[in-house]
């Protein structure tokens, strides 16, 4: 079976999505982002979730904890658009990696 690649993100960032050739599923607020995963995470042949930035930063506890748990589908937080300085390459991968294994490592 292959491993699809999902996204879910605000109205503003699917054409870019779309452009990039991933099919985006749109949601308007949090409350809705959150329905949604809900019910991504129970298809089988989800592999990846792209969700955007600010979806993530305000899942509700329950969902953020099953979020960082299970193997798959492997959820990846990406910037939404705007003008702030995001973190650097490094530094998100760093974070992923301490959520995909538990434990926060060095990159030298």
């Amino acid at each position: 079976m292959t491993l699809g690649v999902r996204a879910l993100c605000r109205a503003a960032t699917a054409p870019g999505l779309a452009l990039a050739g991933v099919v985006p599923d749109v949601a308007e607020d949090p409350a809705a982002a959150d329905a949604v995963l809900r019910s991504m995470l129970q298809l089988p042949e989800v592999g990846v979730v792209l969700l955007e930035e600010s979806f993530y930063a305000a899942l509700a506890p329950d969902l953020r904890l099953t979020v960082d748990r299970v193997a798959r589908p492997v959820v990846v937080p990406f910037p939404g658009p705007g003008w702030s300085a995001a973190a650097s390459a490094e530094e998100q991968v760093v974070e992923l990696l301490r959520r995909a294994i538990g434990y926060r490592v060095r990159l030298r």
